[in-house]
């Protein structure tokens, strides 16, 4: 057979995947605070776009209407294509106060703010003069000046570091500049749990002083507050807490160097080891529970960032459940059409000037686009979950159902892709709580009767009640956890009852014995 070449006419429909494609599929997993970035920089590049606010600077305007944000960028243009004439942005805020409707509206509303009190006509002295050059030194606070530059934060008073309590603190116990220069040093090297990791020796090496002087001044600081500080071992926080309680003799020093029996609960070894009875024991370990093992977390400045739900859940009237998007996590964008139209008049068809606008008009109607497409997306979603775990909502956790992706992409005619990404880090607001989406996503386990299967997440609360309300005298053992399951319905076997308590960082039934038979004898 001769080889030739030819020429064949072929159609075919592919996916191409254009970046701002990529962007759009970026945008579903996207948190609010993620989202609200990408906006910013966008609406800096752009100069259509702009957030809409309210004459109080509040998000979504009255001057735009409430629906602005549900109109195509199509009827936007015709809209503003009609009126573009009349309307002027800048116009419509600055011509108010030179017109003569400005001038009759200010009367009606006795805006004139030239004489408001008329009795007070001679300058008036100030009680604190000090303070009075304080404020005009501030921003915004000099005369003529509004307000708006003050902030309150400005007053607030610093969290104390630990590193600047410590400071405070080497003056009273360390004397000599060549020991605070070890201290100083010393203290530099703290992690956040008041911990020193660096070798002692190194220090004296780099500082170039003998190891003795770097030691004597670490035995100071150890001294100092909170209690256990500059420790490097869990063993020596632990001592110098005790030791400034009075607390530290030989058997709970013994102890104290065998932690890793107390981590197993091995309390048979350490009765013989510290030398001590099961009373006495009982003792050193309710002394211990009392210290703290990372002595500089109180002094943790990394702020707690709240979760703002992005989808709140409520009951509705009418017995089912009213599913809305959180209005504080939807960017309010809006595309400045007005803008485009005045500035593209006076623009040449074929200039850079012409190209660059046409380019931030379809960037910017592809953004509206897309965070209304993300929108809807999450509304699918989340309201096809509420719908499968209806009786989780109802009921609690018992009764959370098995939920998997495909289930809900299927049901909502959507890929499994797009679902994983919308549910990555949101969250849901329900009368049970704030729930990640990802929560309700659980395995199957198999019902003992042959009915619908368990959600892995509500037998793992049954695990943990069961545990939670057994009895010192009646411990159950992973056996009896899977025979009381089975007689619940649920078909689990006993590794898997391991697994979930080993997740759960729950001991075996012989530890937790122990611990509850100490723990009894403790409050007897």
């Amino acid at each position: 057979m001769a080889l030739s070449a030819s020429l064949f006419l072929r159609q075919s429909q592919t996916l191409a995947m254009t970046p701002q494609l990529m962007q759009s599929i970026q945008l579903l997993q996207m948190t609010h605070f993620e989202l609200n970035q990408f906006i910013e920089l966008e609406v800096e590049k752009n100069p259509l776009l702009e957030f809409a606010t309210n004459d109080d600077g509040a998000a979504g305007g009255d001057r735009f209407g409430k629906d602005e944000l549900h109109i195509t960028p199509d009827e936007r243009t015709e809209r503003d294509s009609g009126d573009t004439a009349t309307f002027d942005p800048l116009g419509d805020v600055y011509d108010s106060t030179t017109s003569a409707t400005g001038e009759r509206m200010s009367e009606q509303l006795d805006a004139n703010f030239e004489n408001v009190f008329p009795d007070d006509t001679a300058p008036q002295r100030a009680d604190a003069p000090e303070l009075l050059s304080q404020w005009k030194s501030m921003p915004g606070g000099g005369e003529g000046e509004s307000s708006d530059g003050y902030d309150l934060d400005d007053f607030v008073a610093n969290r104390v570091t630990l590193r600047d309590f410590l400071n405070e603190q080497v003056p009273f116990s360390v004397h000599g500049a060549a020991d605070r220069l070890i201290a100083q040093h010393l203290i530099d090297q703290l992690d956040e749990a008041g911990y020193l990791h660096a070798d002692i020796r190194e220090i004296g090496e780099r500082l170039g002083c003998a190891t003795a002087d770097v030691a004597r001044v670490l035995d100071s600081l150890q001294q100092l507050d909170p209690p256990g500080v500059f420790a490097r071992t869990l063993s020596e926080c632990l001592a110098i807490q005790l030791r400034l309680r009075d607390r530290l003799d030989p058997a709970m020093a013994a102890l104290l160097q065998n932690l890793e029996l107390l981590a197993r609960r091995d309390f048979a070894s350490l009765k013989r080891i510290c030398g001590v009875d099961e009373e006495d024991l009982i003792d050193m370990l309710a002394e211990i529970r009392k210290l703290d093992p990372k002595p500089g977390t109180s002094f943790e400045t990394s702020p707690s960032e709240a979760i703002v739900p992005d989808i709140v859940v409520r009951p509705a009237q009418d017995g089912s459940w009213a599913v809305e998007l959180n209005p504080d996590t939807l960017p309010r964008v809006l595309v400045n059409q007005t803008y485009y139209a005045t500035v593209s008049r006076h623009a040449p068809k074929n200039s850079a000037d012409h190209a660059f606008l046409a380019e931030c008009l379809q960037t910017a109607n592809w953004l509206t686009r897309s965070l209304d497409q993300r929108a809807k997306t999450i509304m699918k979603v989340a309201t096809e979950i509420v719908r499968q775990q209806d009786a989780f909502l109802v009921n609690g956790v018992d009764h959370l159902r098995p939920l998997n992706l495909k289930t809900v992409a299927d049901a909502i005619k959507m890929h499994e892709s797009t679902v994983s990404r919308v549910t990555s880090n949101k969250y849901m607001l329900t009368p049970r709580g704030l729930f990640e989406l990802k929560y309700f996503f659980t395995v199957s386990i198999g019902s003992a009767e042959g009915g619908d299967g368990h959600s892995a997440e509500s037998v793992r609360h049954r695990i943990r009640n069961m545990i939670l309300l057994e009895s010192p005298d009646a411990v159950l053992s992973d056996d009896d956890i899977v025979d009381i399951l089975k007689k619940g319905g649920v078909d689990i076997a006993r590794r898997t009852v391991a697994k979930y308590r080993e997740a759960m960082n729950i001991p075996s039934s012989v530890q937790r014995r122990r611990e509850k038979r100490a723990m009894a004898k403790v409050s007897a």
